[in-house]
């Protein structure tokens, strides 16, 4: 490293250094406007790896813009830059390919053949029947109350305290008994009120009586105008799916925990059941958020926060939320496919000094969106650890927006544990269910989402979501270090990394960056590396950033031309850190650090 500083601490790195404000930001515009979006959650206040950069989309995506399938297939991104299509742009040479040059989930079958179960693969289904063409049947199984599977609410397991006025003592009756009581009486009224449906609640959570409160329910359906307001009708329908949960879900569901990948496949009707649960409160042992309560690491799955204390961002929440369950009560309009949720764990890492791949093909633009461009391609959801962020309180940047267009995916807190540096989640199956427009105080639910996607051979959408958290800084002067570099460079190349023959190119953007304070440029060098080393191809998403698209595209051309290997580019990452440690208050533009110090005339590169 002593030779490093030396040979970048040199007079034309006066070029690259921008002076500082006095708030200790670079005193030209940065390349990320900063998020307006203040999570404020209990949960996100432990939630040490949230992603607060840009959403997917800021505008609900037109008609026109819905895919009807995944476009084509295209020869694999193992096939570097070298090889592929160039595009040219304003500014000159570019090594950037048109994004249909990148490797899509194909239009057709992808050859998984018949579904299939084992020890690390938990399947809700009955896969005989599957694999025979029948209807999609439940797989039968026993009830387990173990600390490794999910505590079911109708688990014969479950007790409560009752107080009676015929017994003097209180007495342990199965909740279950308690909840099918009250969710039978909701399911038999034609409408229900908010009153109705807090008053079923508290009956088998009685001890949350005087903490909960369900103002934001209340509210939301007294503004909601008169021609729009069905959620009284809808009530009574959601209690009945929660009550189903015993005929649709018979099998244990096994908690992903840290450590240990495994990967789950059920129904989206048995998905809807759960989450009818968790809507009415049911899950057992999942309200306590202490340190020493059973369920500290995972997230919250009862919609308890979602339900309290009215704003507009719940107003819209709860609008997006709502809908779902409008489509999965309807029984003509009700999904019947299959969604997979995989936790990964890697722990064979690179040695990044010594990678010798060069860079993948790179897609990079200002325009369109992850989940509408991207289609067909690994869609990145820039996750918190854990899943889902503050999709169930306040927060509304890009995952939990993502969650609420998705809101299938809500069903991954109920059993993925918090993940760690070397983890991931990605889900395949998923549906899109709701459009918005906004970010932020500015979401805004824009309608319903019609689902064009192919399935494949298991029944699922060919949507695949890859959930990877980046590090939350305290100061943004904290990530010019090669610990947190590296941290992020293992966290990414444990989701970009392929697991198969027909693993399709990713689509992301700046991952890490807004409210934590990502540096738009390192991010994106971060995600180029971990691309290369995994040898996929890269959509960049700049979310409207013209000057971030200008330079990620110059910076990758110089890259691919010089034949830059990741190994060399890590070099210039530990060269880069140490100077911009160095340089005080003044910060150093990356993208220009790397045109420096990359060129024709560094013979050693």
């Amino acid at each position: 490293m002593a030779g490093r500083n030396q040979r970048n601490d040199s007079p034309q790195m006066t070029a690259v250094l921008q002076p500082e404000d006095q708030a200790g930001r670079p005193s030209t515009p940065p390349s990320s406007p900063p998020s307006t979006a203040a999570v404020g959650d209990e949960e996100m206040a432990g939630c040490n790896q949230r992603n607060d950069s840009p959403p997917m989309t800021a505008a609900s995506p037109s008609k026109g813009q819905e895919a009807a399938s995944s476009p084509p297939s295209t020869p694999s991104s193992a096939l570097h830059v070298g090889e592929a299509a160039r595009t040219r742009t304003e500014d000159g040479a570019s090594s950037s390919c048109p994004l249909d040059n990148l490797k899509h989930l194909p239009p057709g079958d992808n050859k998984w053949g018949h579904l299939s179960f084992n020890t690390t693969h938990t399947v809700l289904v009955d896969v005989s029947a599957f694999n025979t063409g029948a209807a999609l049947v439940p797989q039968r199984g026993m009830d387990v109350w173990q600390s490794n599977v999910v505590k079911m609410p109708c688990s014969p397991s479950s007790f409560m305290v009752v107080k009676s006025a015929v017994m003097k003592q209180p007495t342990q009756t199965r909740r279950w008994d308690v909840i099918s009581k009250q969710l039978s009486a909701l399911a038999r009224k034609k409408t229900a009120s908010v009153t109705d449906v807090e008053d079923a609640i508290f009956k088998y959570n009685p001890k949350y009586k005087g903490q909960w409160s369900f103002e934001a329910l209340s509210s939301f359906v007294k503004i909601v105008p008169k021609a729009e307001n069905y959620f009284p009708n809808l009530f009574p329908k959601m209690a009945a799916l929660a009550l189903s949960l015993p005929e649709h879900v018979k099998k244990a569901i096994p908690l992903l925990k840290r450590g240990h990948s495994a990967s789950i496949t059920l129904s989206q009707v048995q998905i809807s059941c759960l989450l009818a649960n968790a809507f009415f409160c049911t899950f057992p042992h999942r309200n306590a958020t202490a340190s020493s309560a059973e369920y500290h690491a995972f997230p919250s799955i009862n919609f308890t926060k979602l339900l309290e204390h009215w704003s507009q961002r719940k107003n819209e929440k709860l609008r997006a939320v709502l809908h779902y369950f409008s489509v999965v009560t309807d029984d003509d309009k009700k999904p019947k496919g299959l969604v997979t949720f995989e936790r990964r764990c890697l722990t064979d890492m690179p040695n990044w000094r010594i990678c010798k791949e060069t860079m993948s093909k790179l897609h990079v633009t200002s325009r369109g969106t992850i989940e509408t461009e991207g289609t067909g391609l690994l869609q990145v959801d820039f996750a918190c650890s854990r899943i889902g962020g503050g999709v169930l309180g306040s927060g509304l940047v890009q995952e939990e927006i993502l969650f609420l267009m998705n809101p299938e995916l809500i069903v991954s807190r109920l059993f993925t544990e918090k993940l760690a540096d070397n983890e991931c989640l990605i889900v395949t199956g998923s549906q899109q269910f709701s459009r918005y427009s906004g970010f932020g105080d500015s979401f805004e639910w824009a309608g319903p989402h019609e689902e064009r996607l192919h399935r494949d051979e298991w029944a699922r959408l060919k949507r695949r979501i890859l959930a990877i958290d980046a590090v939350n800084f305290k100061q943004s002067s904290d990530q010019y270090n090669m610990t947190a570099v590296t941290r992020d460079l293992n966290k990414a190349f444990c989701g970009f990394k392929g697991h198969g023959h027909d693993e399709p190119d990713i689509a992301t953007g700046k991952w890490g960056c807004g409210a934590f304070k990502g540096d738009p440029q390192l991010k994106a060098v971060i995600q180029l590396m971990a691309a290369a080393m995994a040898r996929r191809g890269l959509a960049f998403f700049t979310f409207k950033d013209e000057e971030l698209k200008l330079g990620l595209e110059r910076t990758h051309h110089l890259l691919v031309t010089q034949r830059t290997t990741v190994g060399k580019l890590y070099g210039l990452l530990e060269d880069y850190c140490a100077v911009q440690q160095e340089s005080g208050r003044s910060h150093v533009d990356l993208f220009q650090f790397i045109g420096h110090n990359a060129g024709p005339s560094r013979s050693q590169l």
